[in-house]
C-alpha cells in the first residue's frame, strides 16, 4: 500500500514524467492507479490524489467523483494520464484549498472557475472533460502537482490548524 507523502518530499517539487507509449495497457499502470486509488480511499477527506503524492514521478491522477458532491453522478473514479489543459475561462474565482500532502495547512487560492482537460485512460484512449467550481479547482490543483507546484506555493489567507476543515484535501 503506498502512503502519502508530505510536502518536503523531493519527489512533489519535480516535473512528474509523462506515461510512455509502452505504458499503456500494461499491468504496471493498471497496479499504480489501482494502488493511487486505494491510498485515496484511506484518506476520507480527500478527493483527488496525483501519482508524486505517493512517491511516483508519473503524470497521473486520479479524482473521486463521488466525493466532489451529488451534482456528479456516473462512474465514481476518474483516472487522467497525460493531461493537458486545452481551455480554461478568463473568469477566475477565490476558493478554499487544502491538500493531502500539505495536512493541516489551508488557504484561499485563485483558480479559473471552468477548465478542459485533455488526457488518456489506462488503455490509452484519449478523451476530454471539462468542469466547473470544484471540478475545475481539482483540475489545475492535480496538474500543478504534476508540474512540481503545491497549492501553498501561490495561496492567501493560508491558515494551520490541528482540527478538522472544511476543505477538501486534493
Amino acid at each position: 500500500m503506498y502512503t502519502i507523502v508530505q510536502d518536503g518530499a523531493e519527489v512533489l517539487r519535480q516535473i512528474a514524467e509523462p506515461i510512455r507509449e509502452e505504458q499503456f495497457g500494461t499491468p504496471e499502470l493498471a497496479t499504480l492507479v489501482n494502488g493511487m486509488s486505494a491510498a485515496l480511499d484511506a484518506e476520507p477527506d480527500g478527493v483527488a490524489l496525483a501519482a508524486p503524492q505517493i512517491g511516483v514521478s508519473a503524470r497521473i491522477f486520479i479524482v473521486r467523483y463521488d466525493r466532489l458532491g451529488p451534482d456528479y453522478t456516473g462512474d465514481a473514479l476518474g483516472v487522467y494520464i497525460n493531461p493537458e489543459f486545452v481551455k480554461s475561462s478568463r473568469r477566475q474565482v477565490e476558493m478554499d484549498e487544502g491538500c493531502l500532502s500539505v495536512r493541516g495547512v489551508y488557504g484561499k487560492t485563485i483558480r479559473h472557475d471552468r477548465a478542459t482537460l485533455q488526457a488518456r485512460t489506462v488503455d490509452g484512449k484519449r478523451f476530454e472533460r471539462g468542469g466547473g467550481g470544484i471540478l475545475a479547482q481539482v483540475f489545475q490543483h492535480e496538474v500543478d502537482h504534476l508540474n512540481g507546484i503545491l497549492f501553498s506555493d501561490h495561496a492567501h489567507l493560508v491558515l494551520e490548524t490541528t482540527s478538522e476543515h472544511s476543505s477538501h484535501g486534493e
